[in-house]
C-alpha cells in the first residue's frame, strides 16, 4: 500500500478525471494524501490548451519529479516528447486511458516506467471517485470532439467524440446524488455535439436528468456554437426548468467572421449573436459565458475592432481572455505569428472592456432575493451561486450545500455581495 499524491489542472472534465483516477486509486488498496511532501508517489492530471498552462505543467512536473511520478491527462498524450525532456523517467496516462490507472501506478512503484496513452474502451460514467468536492458532481458525458479548430490540441488529446449512453448518465447522476450532492456537472470536451455519435441529443439528456426525483441543481457546461444550431431550440426549451442554470459556456473565440474561417470554427458570429438574443429573450436573467482569442495569426485590426464590437453588442457575464500561443501539432502553429506587442495591446483592450461589462451586468442584480445554494469553499469562506450561477459572498454563518435565501446587496466585477435574509 503506498501513499498517493494526486492533483490536477485544467477544465472541469480533467478534474473529473482526477477524481476518477483517485478512486481506483483508493479501490486499489492505495491511500491518498494532501501534499506531495508526504507521498511515495505523485500523480498530475495535465492541462496543455495554452501555452502559459503548458510552461506551468512543466513546471509541476519538474518539482514533482523528485518522486515516482505519473504525468496524466491532456500533455502527454498531444506533447509525449516534452514530458519525456523534462522528466525522462515519468510513467504517462492519457486522458481516455483510465482504465490503466491502476496497473501504471503500481508498475511506477516497482521502479519501472509505463507508458499508457492509447485509448480504453473503458466508459468513464460508473467509475469509483473520490470528489473534490463534497456537494459538486462532475459527470463526464462524452469524452473527444468532432472539431478540427486550427489553433487547438484538445482533439489530439481526446481523439474523436464519444458520447456516453444516457441511461448511464442517470445512474452516475443518482449515485452523485444519493452520496450528497447538491448541484451537478454535465461536462465534457464539448457538451453542444453530445449524442450526435448514438443518436440523441443535449436537449434530450437534459430533459431525462431534470426527471430525477431529487432536488438538486445542473450546471450544463462548455458548448461550441458550431451545433447549436441543430439542436438551439430543443436546448432553450430544456432550461426551462427550476433545476438548470441559466447558464451557458458558448466560446465565440473571435467577432470576425474571416478569422473564425482561419480557425475552422465552424460557426458564424450570427451564430452566437442569435444564441445569446434567444436565451435572453426566453429568460429575463441568464448568464453567458464566452471565450475570446485576441492575437490569431490572420487577425487583423480590423478584425479586432469586430471582436471588440460584438462584446459591447453582446455583453457577455464572463469571457475567459487568451492572448493566441502557437500549440506543437497544430495547423496554426505554423503560420507567421503576429507581433506579441501588438497582441499584448489588443489583449489590455479587450480585458478592460469584459471588466467593465462584467461590473455593470453585476450591478443590475443589486436589490435581488433569492435562493442561493452554497457550493464552494474558498480561502475567504464559502461562495453561493443563484439560479443564473451568479457566484455570490455573504456575511454570516452558512454550511456548504446549505441553500439559503439571499438578498444582493453590492457588486464587484468578479462576484455579487450578499446577506442572509432567511
Amino acid at each position: 500500500m503506498a501513499k498517493i499524491f494526486v492533483e490536477a489542472y485544467g477544465c472541469s472534465a480533467s478534474f473529473s478525471d482526477s477524481e476518477m483516477i483517485s478512486g481506483l486509486i483508493v479501490n486499489g488498496g492505495h491511500t491518498l494524501v494532501d501534499n506531495s511532501s508526504e507521498s511515495d508517489l505523485n500523480v498530475i492530471v495535465t492541462c496543455s490548451v495554452k501555452d502559459a498552462t503548458a510552461n506551468k505543467m512543466i513546471h509541476r512536473i519538474k518539482s514533482l519529479k523528485t518522486k515516482p511520478l505519473v504525468v496524466a491527462g491532456c500533455l502527454p498524450k498531444a506533447e509525449k516528447s516534452t514530458v519525456e525532456r523534462f522528466s525522462e523517467n515519468a510513467s504517462m496516462l492519457g486522458p481516455n486511458s483510465l482504465g490503466k490507472t491502476l496497473q501504471v501506478i503500481n508498475t511506477t512503484l516497482n521502479g519501472k516506467k509505463q507508458i499508457a496513452l492509447e485509448d480504453t474502451d473503458l466508459s468513464k460514467v460508473g467509475l469509483p471517485k473520490v470528489r473534490l468536492n463534497p456537494v459538486v458532481g462532475i459527470v463526464e458525458i462524452a469524452s473527444g470532439c468532432m472539431s478540427e479548430c486550427s489553433f487547438c490540441q484538445t482533439k489530439l488529446s481526446k481523439g474523436d467524440l464519444t458520447s456516453y449512453r444516457i441511461g448511464d448518465i442517470v445512474r452516475q447522476i443518482e449515485t452523485e446524488i444519493n452520496d450528497g450532492c447538491k448541484e451537478v456537472w454535465l461536462t465534457s470536451t464539448d457538451n453542444g455535439c453530445y449524442g450526435f455519435d448514438i443518436n440523441t441529443d443535449l436537449p434530450t439528456l437534459i430533459n431525462t436528468v431534470v426527471d430525477i426525483p431529487h432536488e438538486f441543481r445542473i450546471r450544463v457546461g462548455m458548448m461550441n456554437p458550431m451545433y447549436m444550431v441543430r439542436i438551439k431550440d430543443n436546448l432553450i426549451n430544456s432550461y426551462d426548468n427550476n433545476k438548470v442554470y441559466k447558464f451557458l459556456h458558448v466560446p465565440v473565440q473571435s467577432g470576425s467572421d474571416k478569422v473564425l474561417n482561419d480557425m475552422k470554427r465552424g460557426h458564424t458570429v450570427e451564430t452566437f449573436r442569435d444564441v445569446v438574443k434567444k436565451v435572453r429573450e426566453k429568460f429575463h436573467k441568464f448568464t453567458i459565458s464566452t471565450d475570446v482569442i485576441v492575437g490569431f495569426p490572420s487577425e487583423t485590426e480590423e478584425d479586432f475592432e469586430k471582436t471588440r464590437d460584438l462584446l459591447k453588442e453582446t455583453r457577455p457575464d464572463v469571457v475567459n481572455l487568451s492572448r493566441y500561443s502557437a500549440r506543437p501539432g497544430t495547423e496554426a502553429a505554423d503560420w507567421e505569428q503576429l507581433d506579441i506587442l501588438e497582441v499584448k495591446k489588443r489583449s489590455k483592450e479587450i480585458f478592460e472592456l469584459i471588466n467593465q461589462i462584467a461590473l455593470e451586468n453585476n450591478e443590475k442584480w443589486v436589490g435581488w432575493k433569492g435562493d442561493v445554494l452554497f457550493n464552494e469553499k474558498t480561502e475567504e469562506g464559502i461562495k453561493g451561486r443563484n439560479f443564473a450561477y451568479k457566484s455570490i459572498d455573504v456575511d454570516g454563518m452558512v454550511e456548504i450545500g446549505q441553500t439559503c435565501t439571499v438578498e444582493i446587496t453590492g457588486a464587484s466585477k468578479h462576484s455579487l455581495v450578499g446577506k442572509i435574509i432567511s
